[in-house]
């Protein structure tokens, strides 16, 4: 890699309708506007990042995904439907991307700030790292969930790994063997790993729609913010704490 501030950045956004718990939420509306336009505009203001795209699948159910996208002027690519590393890695090298920044597409509180904080604690780490994610040691809320990465690891990740959920997931990799890359856990400094901040099922919808709504449709709040929200309607919590978190290697 060249000098960090000579690296190019790209965040891939995955996205698909094809979810088994929930299915067509990337395209569900939060109030007003599109679940995975969310993401995007929310990740779009993070100064770190040089493009953002996102990666669906060519499954035929995918053709609204890539028609908003179009609609909305948001660079994107597809592949793979099931094999999201390979999906990857055909961005990362189509964009000559440096930096792979991962986000997934049903996180639509996902904060530029955070996204910021983890980019920059990669870039300036020493000595370089491989790898960095807020995700590793969990202290933020799940959903604000960012990866960082090299080229070079995702590269090595493409040839080496063989199971198919760490194909699926992207990143299991990178992160599951202690020594095999050079990691750094992201911490936010508190303990909010027990929130649940993604949309996976009806209830999870319930939840960010509450939010959303909150704040007046509009998404210029950080999760600062909704910390300071839930302390005032801790009731809101109750909506989707009960759902349980799917492991890497469940359907």
């Amino acid at each position: 890699m060249g000098t960090k501030n000579d690296l190019r950045t790209v965040s891939i956004i995955q996205a698909r309708m094809g979810s088994t718990r929930l299915p067509g939420k990337v395209l569900v509306d939060i109030e007003g506007e599109p679940m995975l336009v969310r993401v995007v505009e929310r990740a779009k203001r993070a100064e770190t990042l040089q493009t953002v795209v996102v990666a669906t699948t060519v499954e035929p159910q995918d053709d609204v995904v890539a028609a908003l996208c179009v609609e909305r002027g948001y660079q994107y690519e597809r592949g793979h439907p099931t094999d999201v590393l390979t999906r990857y890695l055909n961005v990362t090298h189509k964009y000559r991307a440096d930096v792979i920044v991962r986000l997934t597409g049903d996180c639509p509180l996902i904060d530029p700030e955070v996204i910021d904080y983890t980019v920059t604690l990669f870039l300036n780490s020493e000595p370089r790292v491989d790898y960095a994610s807020n995700r590793i040691i969990r202290t933020y809320p799940i959903g604000l969930d960012v990866e960082v990465m090299t080229m070079g690891a995702l590269e090595r990740a493409g040839l080496e790994a063989k199971e198919l959920y760490q194909r699926e997931h992207v990143t299991p990799y990178l992160y599951e063997e202690p020594g095999r890359f050079r990691v750094v856990s992201v911490e936010s400094g508190g303990d909010y790993g027990r929130l649940r901040w993604t949309v996976d099922t009806a209830e999870d919808l319930a939840f960010v729609r509450e939010i959303y709504a909150r704040f007046n449709g509009q998404d210029n709040f950080g999760w600062r913010d909704v910390l300071a929200l839930l302390e005032k309607e801790p009731e809101l919590i109750a909506i989707n704490t009960h759902v349980r978190q799917k492991g890497l290697r469940e359907a």
